[in-house]
């Protein structure tokens, strides 16, 4: 696809003629451990400096990745993300930390500094990726996704079909859904993975972490960054996971009048590797990404057919796919096109998808949220005007808050049923964007 081409060649020469382009990491667990151990083959790449609260496993994680003692010793090592942003060794910064809060200080700090913005930190950039955005073009530097990351390479294929003329029918992603994972926990999480708490402990698998892959809140923000990105549009009512394999996918993403399961055209979902029985799908696509597009006339309908694609009945709608991703293993493409082209792969505009809180069960005032992938809600995706109407709670501001009243079981946490800090940082900033509305652009946010 095109965010990566040619990108080998300019890099050649780039390290020819200036050297390596300077990385500071922040955040060194699993998605910035498979960048790490890209970085000795990438000659390109220089990591000059790596932030972890934990500098010994960042170590460890760098050892582990094939990388040979003399480059360990001399990276700087530091357990603050700010003191990061600020070097002068650095280009481009990496913020793969998972912490909204964090994510949104260390991007505006590095953006403060000059650095371009790699936000491996999806949960930061739908809390607020569409401002981050417009301070990092007024900065003169590139805000972007993570290459190799889901939401990234959707975006790619979708820039592929609107630039070769297709308009997009639905794009997304697969993942291992059922209904009831939407009440699962850190306690139950891996007996629907299959594994025992033994061995996940052993492979060293945060339960929580995990968690928010099953229980759908890791979905619903990526489709949501996909929506900000795209300006596609999030179901009417939240996803609906339906069982999908790749030979059904332009089948089922089209229009309910045609036969499909889609509001409108122009739509993110995700797909299940389930059927709603438990058993696993032909064709499944658990850990791939797609598009569904349409042919503008007859001619192209042929086509389709004439070089093999799936298509619906019609021939009208046809989808490609990627069957796989490899998350921090794909990230130079990232550091290198922001670097060499100023150009994102993949970046929020708009602000069209939202993620709330939705209670697991019923929740008692005084209890404390425990966010993303935890014992008491998950996120659920919500066209941002449904999310700004019900002044539905951020699943990213859900975490070490006190509810102030009950929530009943499946419903919605709004901003009124908890006690936040409305001087903090990204409460402000969060604010900021929901004044902003949906259509608006950034500069008519100003922060108050």
């Amino acid at each position: 696809m095109g965010f990566s081409t040619n990108l080998h060649a300019l890099a050649e020469r780039r390290t020819a003629e200036r050297g390596p382009v300077r990385v500071g990491l922040i955040g060194a667990g699993k998605f910035g451990s498979m960048f790490l151990t890209q970085v000795p083959t990438s000659s390109a790449i220089a990591v000059s400096a790596i932030a972890d609260l934990d500098v010994d496993g960042a170590k460890a994680a760098c050892k582990a990745g094939g990388w040979p003692e003399e480059r360990i010793a001399a990276t700087a090592f530091l357990d603050n993300g700010l003191a990061l942003a600020a070097r002068d060794d650095v280009d481009v910064v990496v913020e793969a930390t998972g912490v909204p809060e964090a994510g949104i200080t260390h991007a505006r700090a590095a953006i403060g500094h000059g650095k371009h913005v790699v936000m491996v930190n999806v949960e930061a950039d739908v809390l607020a990726g569409p401002l981050l955005a417009h301070e990092a073009e007024a900065a003169g530097v590139v805000y972007s996704m993570a290459y190799g990351d889901q939401p990234a390479l959707v975006c790619e294929l979708v820039d592929w079909a609107r630039a070769c003329g297709f308009t997009v029918i639905a794009a997304g992603k697969g993942t291992k859904y059922l209904p009831e994972y939407h009440a699962s926990t850190p306690d139950t999480v891996w007996e629907h993975y299959g594994l025992s708490v033994e061995e996940a402990a052993k492979a060293g698998m945060n339960p929580q972490m995990f968690n928010s892959f099953l229980d759908g809140t890791k979905s619903a923000i990526e489709m949501a960054a996909i929506a900000n990105a795209t300006g596609l549009r999030p179901p009417p009512n939240g996803l609906e996971f339906p069982p999908c394999g790749v030979a059904r996918l332009p089948r089922l993403l089209r229009p309910i009048p045609e036969g499909g399961i889609l509001a409108s055209k122009g739509q993110v979902e995700v797909v299940s590797s389930l059927s709603r029985g438990g058993h696993e799908v032909e064709g499944d696509l658990r850990w791939g990404v797609y598009v569904v597009f349409e042919a503008p006339n007859n001619y192209a309908r042929a086509c389709f057919r004439q070089y093999g694609l799936e298509t619906d009945p019609s021939g009208r709608y046809a989808a490609l796919y990627r069957p796989f991703h490899l998350i921090g293993m794909e990230l130079n493409v990232s550091i290198l096109s922001a670097a060499l082209r100023g150009e994102p792969t993949g970046v929020c505009r708009s602000f069209t998808g939202d993620v709330v809180a939705v209670a697991k069960r019923a929740l008692k005032a005084g209890e404390m949220l425990d966010g993303e992938g935890g014992y008491t809600v998950w996120g659920k995706l919500l066209p941002a005007e449904t999310s700004l109407a019900v002044a539905g709670l951020p699943v990213g501001l859900a975490h070490g808050v006190m509810l102030t009243r009950d929530v009943a079981e499946g419903s919605v946490v709004t901003w009124a049923d908890v006690m936040l800090d409305e001087e903090s940082e990204v409460v402000k900033l969060r604010r900021a964007m929901e004044r902003l509305g949906t259509g608006a652009k950034p500069e008519a946010a100003a922060m108050r």
